[in-house]
């Protein structure tokens, strides 16, 4: 499954493939075959990642547009990719976060990677809180007026600004 690319977008495969072939280069990977997660938080961080599990890390930007100008020229559609020597990313720094009940970590702290990925998974994750449950969550978002997101262990999630997201996952999903 993994080899075949299942659940990929046609996009990423096209390249990923392009790479095999020796025809892209400075293509590093999806995020998802760079980072690992704890079972315990996988579900919080898939999540939190959302469709960004299957965005492209390349070395440079250069190598980026290659892959996009690729996609253009063989219309195989849109795919995002990550630099890692241009992505800076910014962490949340809310005073007293780290002391709320039910208050897990921030995203990225709960994902493993080589350094050279740290500031793309700040980029991503940097900004989002991990609580227990949707009651801590509910209680963390009034009480930092709903500036950043938060998302529970079972990847329920309360948006920037208040909206929610949640339910059951999808069992074809992943």
């Amino acid at each position: 499954t993994e080899k075949n690319m299942e659940g990929y977008q046609g996009s990423v495969k096209a390249v990923m493939r392009e790479k095999t072939r020796g025809t892209l280069s400075g293509i590093r990977g999806t995020l998802f075959n760079l980072i690992s997660v704890k079972e315990q938080y996988q579900t919080a961080i898939e999540t939190a990642l959302g469709n960004a599990i299957q965005d492209i890390v390349t070395d440079t930007e250069n190598d980026a547009k290659k892959a996009i100008r690729f996609l253009k020229d063989s219309n195989a559609g849109r795919a995002t990719f990550l630099p890692v020597n241009a992505i800076k990313g910014r962490v949340l720094e809310e005073k007293g976060l780290e002391n709320m009940f039910g208050f897990v970590s921030l995203a990225w702290e709960l994902v493993q990677c080589d350094s050279e990925y740290t500031e793309i998974i700040k980029s991503l994750l940097g900004r989002i809180a991990v609580c227990e449950d949707l009651d801590c969550a509910v209680f963390i978002a009034k009480k930092y007026n709903y500036k950043f997101k938060i998302v529970t262990l079972d990847g329920q999630v309360i948006n920037a600004g208040g909206s929610m997201t949640g339910g059951s996952k999808v069992s074809n999903s992943g």
